[in-house]
């Protein structure tokens, strides 16, 4: 997707996107494509690498999440 996409898919401002995807990029977790203007964003080879470690680290995420949500 390129950063208009990602933009309205997650409904946040443009700016913002472009920001957060100028660091991943910075530090080599994304990769564009396709000039500046409607520049797609891929995974880089390194973190499609590491993608398993991420869903681990988001699945252990959510269930703090849920533990803390739920009534004690």
């Amino acid at each position: 997707m390129n950063a208009s996409q990602l933009a309205n898919r997650m409904q946040l401002d443009y700016k913002t996107i472009r920001h957060h995807l100028g660091v991943l990029t910075e530090n080599k977790l994304l990769e564009s494509g396709g000039g500046n203007y409607g520049s797609m964003y891929f995974l880089s080879p390194q973190l499609e690498s590491n993608f398993q470690i991420v869903e681990e680290i988001l699945g252990k995420i959510g269930k703090e999440k849920e533990d803390t949500s739920k009534p004690t």
